[in-house]
């Protein structure tokens, strides 16, 4: 189950990412490195599980499988909140800047900056 929902949502927004790529601001290649990357993660784990356990693998029990998918929306939902994280830090469409450092600042700084004395 966490194979499957992260590969869904690297599918769903590696789709996004290539509708929106060129005039796109929004980071959308740093959410789909973080997906991919997680349903490699699982891909590996469920290779090796299926290598220690067998066709047993593909026979989860129902609480099993319920765990998988809290876990698998859980790994989502993480990403997200890295995304949004890396969008806060980078700031590409520059509106945090202009919350904390608003534009008459300049002409703010010179008036309280004394003159020096010749």
């Amino acid at each position: 189950m966490t194979l499957l929902i992260t590969v869904l949502a690297a599918v769903g927004v590696t789709a996004t990412w290539y509708a929106t790529a060129p005039k796109s601001q929004m980071k959308l290649g740093v959410l789909c490195w973080l997906y991919w990357g997680a349903s490699l993660m699982w891909l590996v784990d469920a290779i090796s599980e299926y290598l220690t356990e067998g066709a047993e693998y593909f026979n989860p029990a129902p609480q099993d499988m319920l765990n998988d998918a809290y876990l698998g929306l859980s790994v989502v939902a993480l990403g997200g909140v890295i995304w949004i994280a890396y969008l806060l830090i980078k700031d590409p469409k520059q509106v945090l800047a202009r919350i904390v450092v608003p534009r008459d600042a300049a002409a703010l700084d010179s008036e309280k900056t004394p003159e020096i004395a010749k």
